[in-house]
């Protein structure tokens, strides 16, 4: 039986809450707890992963900096860009780290198709590209051989923060975004267009 899977519409939150509410979430895991995914967006905020070295830091100081427990190097995260972070089981659901990447990213690929916009993952660089530019990233920590953090699609933001880092600590990367290919979905829109594609990737059928 495909575990209940619980769908949370966060609204606007603190990034660093969040993260302390998925950490508590995890640790208080047991066999019998069904899957979460929980939609949200932050305010401004840069996020440190725990790939830390050389990583170029901020060249502005007026938003502010939070080293985290994810993979990875550094990322922005502010208003107008959907995130969707999934604390999962993956033992119970039977799907390794790569898979679950895998169908992040499967997911924001498939809803750009639907609005003609060709994108790609790439294995150098997790996340998801349009025309070498960033448009989707992943990352995820693991415990107990279960997950929490996710993905971030930008959407209808401001984007020059990413200019003031290395995004993903890859030096000259370009940032893109839905408005930007002229694809005019809301926030709510799209978070539910991503979570429709990314459930169905994931193999649920029984949402709460």
């Amino acid at each position: 039986m495909t575990p209940t899977l619980f769908i949370r519409r966060l609204g606007r939150t603190e990034f660093e809450s969040t993260w302390r509410a998925m950490q508590d979430f995890t640790t208080a895991r047991n066999a019998e707890m069904p899957d979460e995914i929980w939609l949200t967006e932050h305010s401004p905020v840069y996020t440190l992963g725990l790939n830390r070295k050389d990583v170029r830091m901020p060249t502005r100081d007026d938003i502010p900096v939070v080293n985290t427990d994810r993979g990875g190097k550094i990322t922005y995260h502010g208003p107008g860009q959907t995130i969707i972070y999934l604390l999962i089981d993956l033992k119970r659901k039977g799907m390794n780290v790569r898979q679950l990447v895998s169908a992040m990213e499967n997911s924001v690929v498939t809803l750009l198709a639907e609005m003609n916009v060709p994108a790609l993952a790439r294995a150098d660089a997790p996340g998801v590209y349009v025309h070498d530019k960033k448009i989707a990233s992943v990352g995820l920590r693991l415990k107990k051989e279960c997950c929490y953090h996710g993905i971030a699609l930008n959407v209808d933001m401001d984007l020059s923060p990413f200019s003031a880092i290395d995004p993903c600590g890859y030096r000259g990367l370009e940032v893109t975004q839905l408005r930007d290919l002229n694809i005019h979905l809301s926030q709510a829109e799209t978070a539910e267009k991503l979570l429709k594609y990314l459930t169905k990737e994931l193999g649920y059928s029984d949402l709460i």
